[in-house]
């Protein structure tokens, strides 16, 4: 009998990921991480975030209903250094970053996942609505059927080693589906709400956590337009993101948005939604699923964000970790966000923008 660790946050969808897998004559461990612990306790348990101690319960009830195994992880050193670190490293950069993409690669599928095979487990498995395709030359990764609540875009970063060892049981399903069956197999979390927010930022104002734990985030300096005339005065460029319109306090007689921010010079340019929209992208760290890196160029449909429409793009690889991405429709992104291929239900990779 296989045996499989599950990560379980306490919510709903990896609840009924470690009751189909019992089901499917696994030998199924359920595991919580816990997270984060320093924010105000109130905020978390009314946020319902994953970190809690309230989900690690939730967690553990599912577990002792099923009749399966649980234990509780602590990984507070590693998602502070890996993400939260991380995060507000890349604000302060001038950067957007996305901490759900570092958690799933430094934290699900990295620390988690060594632990669980060296505790000799065959398999780790998550509640994303993603699916794998196992084939002869190897482990694909394909979109969730609901289109709605597609989760490939955050799992992009995935090797082949990691798929291989890899179980994604409610990605052939709607959500729709997966409360039902959560009801069906009686399971305290299957009303349970949705997370939006950042696990570690349950108020939802990351300007205020970035303040918080770098101080010198604060230190104002001018707001330019493309020509680099002066408009106003920002509190400083870790608290602006490319694309933002709104909380400018600037006033020129059309909408302005954020084009680039420029932290050495302490600077945000501002432009129109046509100086906004670019072309070209560029990519670093890129990764490709099935282990090959591209040499030659490639038609694919590409993701700028995680909710983001697909657009048609042709991807020109520069070496085997870098590419520019020809975007053949409009679009827009910030360095430090997640570009990601795919060519139909099929991801073939992705990077993180530079440019």
């Amino acid at each position: 009998m296989a045996t499989v660790v599950v990560a379980m946050s306490g919510g709903v969808d990896s609840s009924v990921a470690a009751a189909m897998l019992r089901d499917q004559g696994y030998d199924v461990i359920g595991v919580n991480l816990r997270l984060y612990s320093k924010e105000d306790s109130q905020a978390y348990s009314l946020n319902k975030q994953c970190c809690t101690l309230d989900s690690m319960r939730d967690a553990e009830a599912v577990c002792r209903k099923l009749g399966i195994p649980f234990y509780a992880l602590n990984m507070e050193r590693e998602f502070t250094r890996d993400v939260v670190d991380y995060f507000v490293s890349e604000y302060l950069q001038g950067k957007t970053p996305n901490p759900c993409l570092a958690c799933n690669a430094h934290i699900k599928f990295h620390h988690l996942f060594e632990r669980a095979m060296a505790l000799g487990a065959d398999y780790i498995a998550t509640g994303h609505y993603a699916r794998l395709r196992r084939t002869e030359s190897g482990v694909k990764l394909l979109t969730g059927v609901d289109a709605a609540k597609d989760q490939s875009y955050t799992l992009y970063m995935l090797s082949q080693r990691e798929l291989e060892r890899t179980l994604l049981p409610i990605g052939e399903q709607t959500k729709a589906e997966t409360r039902e069956l959560a009801r069906k197999y009686g399971l305290v979390t299957a009303n349970k709400p949705e997370s939006q927010d950042i696990c570690f930022i349950p108020s939802g104002d990351y300007r205020a956590f970035v303040r918080r734990l770098a101080p010198h985030a604060e230190s104002p300096g001018p707001i330019v337009d493309t020509s680099g005339r002066q408009l106003g005065v920002h509190h400083g460029v870790a608290f602006y993101t490319i694309g933002q319109r709104k909380g400018l306090g600037i006033t020129v007689g059309k909408p302005m948005y954020v084009v680039r921010l420029d932290p050495e010079k302490n600077m945000v340019v501002v432009g129109t939604k046509e100086e906004l929209s670019s072309r070209e992208i560029r990519l670093c760290d890129v990764n490709y699923i099935d282990g090959s890196p591209r040499t030659e160029a490639f038609e694919c449909e590409v993701k700028l964000r995680y909710r983001g429409a697909s657009i048609p793009a042709i991807v020109h690889p520069e070496d085997d970790r870098s590419v520019r991405v020809e975007l053949l429709g409009p679009g827009n992104v910030a360095p430090g966000q997640a570009v990601v291929f795919y060519q139909g239900e099929e991801v073939l990779g992705g990077g993180k923008a530079t440019s």
